[in-house]
């Protein structure tokens, strides 16, 4: 029915609404209700038209099963759309407004029942579709024609009269196949009968049905149970505003690597992984807060020109479905290091940062107001691009700063009078350049006052598989004293920088031995699995030694060292030698080439075939394990660091003030050959990353939240 005949019937008002959308809500009717037995639904005495609230929405993605919309949303989409009434004219459709649904990252448009991102652009559209009756078990919906068919005719044939109470014992007991059909309806390839108001079945009208129904009804059973499927008419709970997401308190932007112009829009079905994975800890471990953590996926490289068609014009032929792979993947890493395109990369990235952080303010005016804290999620060649935005390092200001370097040490050298005087010179007119800049800017900076970089500070920076490390070494980063982040991402630029990698990523490096030189032989922090129990705080655990021995050149050697860890626990495990594979068939074979020679195949091997096989003994194990581990260390000529009681904790004399690399763990059964291949893509999915990105930041906004209720009090 249209908005009219609804408020008019039902008795519900609608109102404006503050949650935007459709700008409408309803106000409950007072009518008689009666409910299922076994608590279902609450169901009114007489037919009537359904309302707003027994009406279900649901959209369907990727030919999934259809989904229903929670209750708010699903509201607000069916209020919108009796305000449309059954046949808009002309600009009426354009009048009403799409209605934002799924914690606003959707809008849905009521007229063409469809539904689209907000924050990024999709090809495909999301079909969205009106529930009224619904198939018994799964609830899900009939297609959106066969419903309205059902409904009308049901109105028709019943509007006005009494419902039966369906837990009268008799009426329960009695079969269906023995009371008659008092209605049938005739659709396309179906019919459904009516045994009672209340007792409504479809039947399939196919030959192969018709025959299964004959046979059966034959040898004595119901129609309804050989072939018939029960139907419900209103969904089976009912929508409420009250049913809505919770407030966002902080996004995370998710940034791509390389490989993007090969894939448009994986990085839309990456972050679509990572928010799923997220849903799931968040209900399993944080359901008691008031809060939502919201992921917006970052996809910068599609609106780049580069070099327009140049590489692929002057790409050969032969093997051409490899060489576009490359062009598509590895080629943004040149790209980068172009001083002609590195720009353009830039820009591009933290442009399409500031669009989506404004758009979301836009739509969201208390994000800021509240205190909505922002990170970012990098991935690959992401992480460093996302690095030079925040820091603004510049390659340009590097070459100057070496060019000085190199002045400085011509002018310890003997010179003539006539290159003295020549030096001079430059160095008078280069002054002078300088000064002459910085007046130019100042006279900018009066006019017009520069826009920081980004428009938001950044909360957390997580790198996953990233390359930074090396790209920092290569511009001349050398380990400090300090122990702090500060070193390599001041703080004040970013509060907190985690750097997460799978052991096998061959993209990964660690980033703590750049700020600490012996930090290279402690080991990262492994993350905990997302199922143990009570697991122990980051902060608390301890640095764990790494000892490097020589090569095991044989299967017995590295298991004798090997040890399998309790996933209810979180120790560090044991380093196991890279290549080695417990189902592995031919483990031996590849242990036996990796440790065949110092030549290639050593060069081969190298990156991946490194040992560190760490000796966790436990605490019992003490003095003894201890002068063991020194002796090993000495033995691989490892300088040693004062330990604790525990031979694999110790207390170095410089400490890290937080701890920044962390390790995934190893699946007990995977070939770290095989996974080398797919490791720096596996962290989209992981429940286990999701777990330790969530510890971090609702960790941070708890402990934020009673520091302000504290200054309150």
């Amino acid at each position: 029915g249209t908005g009219g005949e609804y408020s008019e019937g039902e008795g519900a008002g609608l109102a404006s609404s503050e949650s935007g959308g459709s700008g409408f809500y309803l106000a409950a009717a007072a009518l008689p209700e009666r409910r299922r037995p076994g608590g279902g639904r609450p169901r009114y005495e007489m037919v009537r038209e359904l309302s707003a609230e027994e009406v279900r929405w649901f959209y369907r993605e990727d030919r999934k099963p259809w989904k229903p919309f929670i209750g708010y949303d699903s509201l607000r989409i069916e209020l919108a759309y009796r305000a449309l009434g059954p046949e808009p004219r002309e600009g009426e459709a354009a009048a009403v407004e799409p209605v934002c649904v799924r914690s606003g990252l959707y809008e849905v448009d009521v007229a063409n029942a469809e539904c689209y991102p907000v924050y990024w652009n999709q090809s495909e559209k999301i079909p969205v579709m009106r529930g009224q009756w619904f198939i018994d078990g799964t609830w899900q919906p009939l297609e959106e024609e066969e419903g309205n068919l059902i409904e009308q005719e049901h109105l028709n044939c019943f509007k006005g009269q009494q419902l039966q109470e369906s837990f009268d014992i008799e009426e329960q007991a009695k079969p269906v196949d023995r009371k008659e059909a008092i209605h049938s309806l005739k659709l396309s390839r179906n019919h459904v009968d009516w045994h009672s108001v209340d007792e409504v079945y479809l039947y399939s009208d196919a030959t192969t049905s018709k025959i299964a129904r004959t046979v059966t009804q034959k040898l004595g059973i119901s129609k309804a149970l050989s072939s018939g499927t029960r139907l419900h008419r209103g969904y089976v709970e009912e929508a409420t505003l009250e049913d809505k997401p919770p407030q966002i308190s902080h996004i995370v932007f998710v940034v791509h690597g390389i490989g993007q112009k090969m894939d448009q829009g994986r990085i839309i079905k990456n972050t679509a992984m990572m928010r799923d994975a997220a849903r799931k800890i968040e209900e399993k471990y944080f359901s008691d807060l008031s809060t939502l953590v919201e992921f917006l996926p970052v996809e910068w490289r599609s609106k780049l020109t580069l070099d327009g068609d140049t590489v692929d014009s002057i790409t050969p032929d032969k093997v051409r479905g490899l060489r576009d792979m490359l062009n598509s993947s590895a080629m943004d890493i040149m790209y980068y290091t172009s001083p002609l395109y590195r720009d353009e990369l830039v820009k591009g990235l933290q442009q399409e940062l500031n669009r989506l952080y404004t758009l979301f303010c836009a739509r969201n005016p208390e994000f800021e107001e509240k205190g909505g804290k922002v990170s970012i999620v990098s991935h690959s060649l992401g992480c460093v691009i996302t690095y030079d935005i925040m820091t603004g390092w510049n390659p340009v200001r590097f070459y100057e700063h070496l060019l000085q370097k190199e002045e400085e040490e011509l002018q310890d050298r003997w010179m003539s009078y006539e290159e003295q005087r020549l030096l001079e010179e430059l160095h008078i007119t280069k002054n002078r350049l300088k000064e002459i800049r910085e007046r130019l800017r100042g006279l900018k900076a009066s006019t017009i006052s520069e826009p920081p970089v980004l428009k938001f500070k950044v909360e957390n920076f997580f790198c996953m598989g990233s390359p930074l490390a090396v790209f920092l070494a290569l511009r001349g980063i050398r380990p400090g004293n300090s122990g702090s982040q500060d070193h390599i991402l001041p703080r004040t630029i970013c509060n907190r920088l985690l750097n997460i990698f799978h052991p096998t990523d061959p993209v990964a490096y660690r980033l703590e031995p750049l700020i600490l030189k012996h930090y290279s032989n402690i080991s990262p922090i492994q993350i905990h699995w997302y199922s143990t129990v009570n697991p122990l705080p980051y902060e608390c655990m301890k640095p764990s030694f790494l000892n490097p021995t020589k090569e095991p050149t044989s299967v017995t050697d590295s298991e004798s060292v090997s040890t399998v860890p309790s996933p209810t626990t979180s120790p560090v495990m044991v380093r196991r030698h890279y290549g080695e594979s417990i189902t592995n068939i031919g483990k031996a074979s590849i242990l036996g080439a990796a440790s065949i020679g110092k030549g290639l195949g050593g060069m081969l091997f190298s990156r991946f075939g490194r040992s560190s096989t760490a000796t966790p003994q436990t605490l019992e194990a003490g003095k003894d394990g201890a002068e063991e581990d020194d002796k090993k260390a000495t033995a691989a000529g490892v300088p040693l660091l004062p330990h604790s009681s525990s031979s694999s904790f110790l207390e170095p004399a410089v400490e890290l003030e937080h701890r920044i690399d962390f390790e995934l763990r190893e699946g007990l059964v995977e070939s770290r050959y095989w996974s080398t291949v797919t490791s720096h893509t596996a962290y989209w999915s992981s429940l286990d990353i999701a777990f330790f990105l969530l510890t971090f930041m609702y960790k941070n906004d708890q402990e934020d939240t009673d520091k302000s209720s504290m200054d309150t009090v």
